[in-house]
């Protein structure tokens, strides 16, 4: 039977090294609560590197300590374009707020809902976006824009889970991209880490926010 408890010490020891205990970007708490590393009862060959393991109930878990890896080596390559160059994009309604909240505090663009076709490759559309990296919330939901940042050349870091394929794609964040606190968690965690790369945020300065701050709200 499934016992949070003993996953939470699982990934304590996963966190140990010959070097010490790696320090997460956040309490292990909270990536757990918000479910962050909750994968699907599918994986992919593209992510199984990033599995720590498969559930007795059918879900592949996600490897916390390499989604924290990824949200700040994303953070670090983000930190090397424009201020307003980065587009974050989501379909998935859960993503909607998140993606706001980031592109709100980091001065960059978001897109939410439908995808108009030409958006990022037709300049003669009202919605076209010059953009030099994008970020898509979902692979599978954001394929319009995945696949016309390829075709125009434009670096892509998307959010997968254990059912995405990754072609395309540059630089991937592992993490549960279905979850309202899930997505929460990793957009507030990126905005952070980019602020503080870009020394708009000192090494340990916080948000003005919490991560619930970026929970869409359902009802």
């Amino acid at each position: 039977m499934y016992n949070p408890s003993d996953e939470k010490k699982e990934f304590e020891k996963v966190l140990i090294t010959e070097k010490g205990t790696i320090e997460l970007l956040v309490p292990l708490d909270i990536y757990l609560a918000a479910g962050v590393h909750i994968g699907t009862h599918i994986c992919t060959k593209h992510m199984e590197e990033f599995v720590y393991k498969l559930r007795p109930d059918g879900l592949y878990i996600l490897n916390v300590r390499l989604i924290d890896e990824r949200i700040r080596v994303a953070a670090k390559f983000l930190s090397r374009f424009n201020t307003g160059s980065i587009v974050a994009i989501s379909a998935r309604q859960y993503g909607f707020k998140p993606v706001e909240m980031f592109a709100k505090l980091t001065g960059n663009k978001s897109l939410t809902g439908r995808f108009v076709p030409g958006t990022l490759t037709n300049p003669r559309l009202n919605s076209f976006i010059e953009s030099d990296v994008v970020i898509v919330t979902d692979p599978r939901a954001d394929t319009q824009a995945l696949n016309e940042a390829a075709k125009v050349g434009i670096p892509v870091i998307a959010i997968s889970s254990t059912d995405n394929k990754l072609s395309g794609i540059d630089l991937v964040i592992p993490g549960n991209n279905k979850g309202r606190k899930s997505l929460a968690v990793i957009y507030w965690l990126l905005t952070k880490q980019l602020l503080r790369e870009k020394g708009v945020l000192p090494p340990n300065g916080e948000l003005p926010v919490g991560y619930e701050e970026f929970e869409t709200k359902v009802g």
